[in-house]
């Protein structure tokens, strides 16, 4: 008997806390009913105000594709030692702006002055056995035409003239190309631009091909871009961009120039290359990222955030009659639609609403169907300012 009435107690305790669990999930939905229609507008209805409804027309809808990456300038060289020499003197340091044909340093030039002399000489002893044996081959001609030598003597005496005529001219082209290193030794800038390296000091000793400074020309710079391959079929070239530039506030203006015919390994990724208007605040290296404008069309649109996508279908709310409503729509394109300076994000409408529905945005915030709406009447302030 005392075991019954402890499995009665139980079971009273187990209804008690399922009523009380039933309860309270019953007060939170008319608290959650009560703020999606708030009491203070169950007379005259939800009342929505002019920035919460969107009037859906025919907008042009720009679509677009993300692009980013880094700045690079068009043209930029590498001043690099063409003998291995001591570095003399370098006159120029990072910033500073350099002409074409510009000397801007100098590499020491003894032991390439010393190559030349050497080399000089050389070519001084090869036109001496040049002269020796000119005249050692004249006077076996002589002999040969008055009979006293064999015409075999005189075959050796044109070989060996040819021999020394040969290299003579080797020392000759020894003599040129030491002189060519003299001159090699003067640091000569190859475009204009700014110098943006300086990679070796007065002092050092540098290497054939040794770098020793990098001069960029930003007067005209490129961003570099990598687009996915199932992008790039939408890119071509004369396409405009709108890119954020890190340090420079306002939008900078570009144009598709060229695309990679070859793709990145590993990645598969294809280069798109655009040109960017002048810019003087614009630097080698700088990131930037933006769109570029790939199609304009014009269709029934409305802002993606009045778009909700908590169904299995999308679906819009619309004020029609007093009330709100909800539609089911087909959505189609996406892109930036609007004025200029208000620009948006709108989705194209297929089939769902028309030309003229009032659509609810979603800073409304959650409300059912067949709910009973309004839109809140001019502020007074307003209509007093139009009217002066």
């Amino acid at each position: 008997m005392k075991r019954r009435t402890q499995w009665l107690i139980a079971l009273v305790v187990i209804v008690a806390l399922g009523l009380l669990v039933l309860r309270t999930l019953h007060a939170r939905k008319v608290a959650r009913d009560a703020a999606t229609v708030p009491a203070a507008a169950a007379a005259g209805g939800l009342e929505l105000a002019r920035s919460d409804v969107v009037i859906a027309r025919p907008v042009e809808i720009t679509r677009t594709l993300a692009l980013s990456g880094g700045l690079k300038a068009v043209n930029s060289a590498v001043v690099k030692a063409k003998i291995a020499a001591e570095l003399k003197s370098l006159t120029v340091r990072e910033g500073d702006t350099v002409a074409a044909g510009q000397v801007i340093g100098q590499i020491d030039t003894t032991e390439a002055d010393l190559r030349l002399q050497q080399a000089a000489q050389t070519a001084e002893t090869s036109r001496a056995q040049l002269d020796i044996a000119q005249r050692a081959l004249e006077n076996n001609r002589a002999l040969v035409a008055q009979g006293f030598i064999s015409a075999t003597g005189l075959e050796t005496s044109v070989s060996n003239h040819a021999a020394a005529q040969a290299s003579y001219q080797a020392a000759v082209a020894a003599v040129s190309l030491a002189r060519k290193s003299v001159s090699d030794a003067r640091l000569v800038a190859p475009i204009s631009g700014l110098v943006s390296q300086r990679l070796v000091q007065p002092g050092e000793r540098v290497p054939i091909d040794g770098r020793i400074v990098e001069i960029v020309d930003l007067s005209r710079i490129e961003l570099e871009a990598a687009v996915a391959p199932e992008d790039v079929g939408s890119i071509q070239v004369g396409q405009t961009a709108r890119l954020r530039v890190d340090g420079i506030g306002e939008p900078v203006t570009a144009k598709v120039v060229r695309i990679n015919p070859s793709t990145q390994a590993g990645t598969r990724s294809v280069m798109v290359y655009l040109a960017l208007s002048p810019n003087p605040a614009l630097r080698q290296g700088l990131f930037a990222k933006g769109t570029v404008e790939l199609q304009r069309t014009s269709a029934l649109a409305v802002p993606l955030d009045t778009v909700r996508i908590d169904a299995p279908r999308p679906y819009v709310f619309v004020l029609a009659d007093g009330r709100i409503a909800r539609r089911l729509v087909t959505l189609g394109q996406r892109g930036d639609g609007g004025p200029d300076g208000q620009r948006e994000a709108f989705v194209e409408v297929t089939d769902g609403l028309t030309d003229g529905s009032v659509v609810v945005r979603a800073t409304v915030g959650a409300v059912r169907d067949d709910t009973p709406a309004h839109l809140a009447a001019a502020a007074p302030a307003a209509s007093a300012a139009s009217a002066n």
